[in-house]
Parts: C-alpha cells; sequence; structure tokens
C-alpha cells in the first residue's frame, strides 16, 4: 500500500506512506487521481512521509498539483507527524 485516504467534510486528506521511488510513483498517482475523480472533494492535503522526499515523490506530488489545477481543487502539502513524546 503506497497512500492512505480519509474523506472527511469535503477535504480528502492522502498520506504517502513511505518515500516513493521510480516504480511506485506512478502507482501513488493513479491512486490519488482516482479519488479525485471519484470524491471531487473541495480541498486536498498531502502528507509526505519525509522532511527530504525523494525526487519521485515530489513528482508525484507535482502531478498532483496539476491535476487539481484542472479540476479546481486546492492543494495543500504537510510534513511528516512529530514522534509522539515517550510516556513518563
Amino acid at each position: 500500500m503506497l497512500i492512505r485516504h480519509l474523506i472527511e467534510d469535503g477535504v480528502l486528506h492522502v498520506a504517502i506512506l513511505r518515500d516513493l521511488d521510480v516504480s511506485s510513483r506512478a502507482a501513488a498517482v493513479l491512486q490519488i487521481e482516482a479519488l479525485l475523480l471519484a470524491h471531487r472533494p473541495r480541498l486536498l492535503r498531502v502528507r509526505l512521509p519525509t522532511t527530504k522526499p525523494s525526487s519521485a515523490s515530489l513528482s508525484a506530488l507535482a502531478r498532483a498539483r496539476r491535476r487539481c489545477e484542472s479540476l479546481g481543487i486546492p492543494l495543500t502539502v504537510l510534513g511528516p507527524v512529530p514522534p509522539r513524546p515517550a510516556a513518563a
């Protein structure tokens, strides 16, 4: 599995689960595009898995941005979820 998604209040939240490589980039983009076309959200939020994404991950993000622009859907990008502090 390359991505995880959730739709909440018209917002499509997509998390890229691991940094993409050339062979996984196209599959991730196809999944994101299918979700955009199926749900037509008012906003797409993409969470990247790392603070230094690979060029393939950035390429997938660029393709998602172009698709969002063509559909009139705003896109926001978030960094990785910060680690939780250990319980005392």
